[in-house]
């Protein structure tokens, strides 16, 4: 045989031992040199601690299961690794299907908007006449336990998953108050939640008419939203806008670009992204605006990612004023990795920046111009009269 011909028929084993590996082979059964290259690979410790698990644990165990779990695993231990981090995730296929369709505005739940914290989950959002409304549960208290399980330190996806489900079911989750620190017990029926992404309204402060805009979330079309009732409060007379983007954790990242086209001009840098593996990129409007309205943008702790992206972009490139309270502060931006199990990986990518290039993870979010809190022990919504006594004074 040639000299050529050996490699050739090498490869062709190794390729055929790796096959059999793929299909249901297992490193121990390989003969001695190879079984040593595969084991020295992540895989194939992975494959072969499976095996032992699935013949040798006391409990019956599915492969599906220990695939699952494994690679939460990996992304457990890059959350570790990086503390910047908190928002890689994987993906089962049934939580993959239930996070799209929470991007398409639906879901089957208890009917929050979360955020993830040490804790457990931060709840930003609660949605009128939802289970969660009827339970009591308010923006501020902590989700902390699920089905008497503590979820502290988990990631915000895998715990949303569990607290997700059919309609009609139950799940039991433990509540910190924000107001007493108490924990209670709350067994919560799921039902079908649509969300209620964006209101408006026109009203007159100190003799202006202002437009008052709330959005809840940037999920698919969220920005034809956003246009339609910029659109209707201007109709109205509203001679400038507050942009309400408390307790928004985000969503989509070209809809947040999309949203700021709504009053920026076109060519307008919304934000800046760097990846190690996919360089340097700059966003900007590709339309041109729809208004020219003075605009004011409420934030709070619960306003994050694309939401921090569109409020430093009307900051930074339109002098919008910012009222409210420091924003979240996340920096990372993620990209969804498909995997052959159905499932997929969310994987932090990259940092994005503001205009001004601040990455709002090292600044600890947006700190508002103006100052300002809801007070949740009153009826009234102190920061929403205070952003619009702000833009009051600056129309005329």
């Amino acid at each position: 045989m040639s000299g050529r011909g050996a490699v050739a028929f090498a490869a062709a084993l190794v390729v055929l031992f790796a096959a059999g590996l793929w299909l249901g082979g297992h490193p121990r059964n390989l003969p001695e040199p190879l079984r040593e290259v595969f084991v020295a690979e992540p895989t194939g410790l992975v494959g072969e601690a499976a095996e032992a698990i699935e013949d040798n644990y006391y409990e019956p165990v599915g492969p599906q299961e220990l695939g699952n779990s494994s690679l939460q695993g990996m992304v457990r231990e890059l959350r570790k690794r990086n503390k910047e981090d908190r928002y890689s995730e994987y993906f089962s296929k049934e939580a993959l299907e239930s996070f799209n369709q929470e991007i398409e505005g639906r879901f089957s739940g208890i009917g929050l908007s979360v955020i993830g914290v040490k804790q457990g989950l931060g709840v930003a959002q609660v949605f009128k006449h939802s289970p969660a409304d009827a339970a009591g549960i308010e923006p501020g208290d902590t989700i902390v336990s699920v089905e008497g399980r503590s979820i502290a330190g988990q990631g915000s996806t895998e715990v949303t998953k569990e607290i997700k489900g059919p309609e009609g079911t139950k799940v039991t989750i433990g509540v910190r108050d924000h107001k007493t620190g108490k924990v209670r017990e709350l067994t919560i029926v799921r039902a079908e939640v649509s969300l209620p992404n964006v209101s408006s309204s026109v009203k007159t402060v100190k003799g202006k008419k202002l437009g008052y805009v709330r959005l809840l979330s940037f999920s698919e079309g969220a920005h034809a939203q956003l246009a339609n009732a910029v659109k209707k409060v201007e109709k109205g007379g509203a001679e400038g806008i507050v942009l309400d983007l408390r307790h928004n954790p985000g969503g989509l990242l070209d809809e947040a670009v999309f949203s700021a086209g709504i009053f920026l001009p076109e060519g307008e840098t919304v934000v800046i992204t760097k990846s190690r593996t996919q360089g340097e990129s700059v966003h900007k409007t590709s339309a041109g605006r729809i208004t020219d309205l003075p605009v004011v943008v409420l934030i709070d702790g619960g306003t994050a990612s694309a939401a921090e992206i569109l409020a430093a972009a009307l900051a930074d490139d339109e002098g919008a004023t910012t009222v409210g309270t420091r924003s979240y502060g996340k920096g990372l931006f993620q990209e969804e990795q498909s995997l052959a199990n159905g499932g997929a990986l969310k994987l932090s990518v990259g940092a994005f920046f503001t205009p001004k290039g601040v990455n709002l993870a090292k600044s600890h979010g947006i700190h508002p111009e103006v100052k300002a809190k809801d007070d949740l022990k009153t009826k009234a919504d102190e920061a929403k009269q205070r952003a619009l006594g702000v833009l009051a004074g600056q129309v005329g």
